[in-house]
């Protein structure tokens, strides 16, 4: 699994001093405002888990369940929800978790769903974000880290249902996807 990475960005010593820094941010921001903090299956898992843990304010967990890659590499742009939310939003403060921010078309469509249900107000928390990539207009409030467009894996991450518990972010070796690409 580890030679299929070509490099390590973040090691998980980087990963757990950033979402320190992440979770003293939001711990001030939503102080007494009970949150609903929102994770976006199943890449957020690891993420979301290590940052509320650095939060010290009373929320509520809730899982969302979104896809928009399918197996291949690239986001094929039609966003699905898998599996809604179980609390109600309206008049609630939601943070949004996800693990990377890429074309921005799958967060557009959960933070419109949002708006429309009539929540206070909502916030992106993205471990990874790559404007690069970037073809909604969506904000990013929260980033753990900026990253060049390169496929990432790890720590949450995917490729086709693996790496996902590799304990840094890496990049995958273009050779593992090459028979995906046209």
């Amino acid at each position: 699994m580890h030679n299929d990475v070509e490099e390590i960005l973040y090691s998980a010593e980087d990963i757990a001093a950033r979402i320190k820094e992440l979770g003293q941010e939001l711990t001030a921001e939503y102080q007494d405002k009970n949150p609903i903090v929102v994770g976006i299956l199943k890449g957020s898992v690891l993420f979301m888990s290590d940052l509320v843990r650095e939060m010290d304010v009373k929320l509520q967990l809730d899982f969302m369940d979104v896809s928009s890659y399918g197996s291949g590499v690239e986001s094929s742009g039609h966003v699905k929800i898998i599996k809604d939310l179980d609390a109600d939003v309206a008049d609630r403060h939601v943070i949004i978790i996800e693990d990377i921010v890429d074309t921005g078309n799958t967060l557009a469509k959960i933070y419109d769903l949002f708006q429309h249900r009539n929540a206070a107000s909502v916030k992106v928390v993205a471990l990874l974000n790559k404007p690069e990539r970037r073809v909604a207009n969506v904000q990013v409030d929260y980033t753990g880290f900026e990253i060049p467009d390169k496929f990432v894996i790890g720590y949450g991450m995917d490729f086709d249902e693996d790496y996902r518990q590799l304990p840094y972010i890496g990049i995958l070796k273009p050779s593992v996807y090459a028979h995906l690409l046209h």
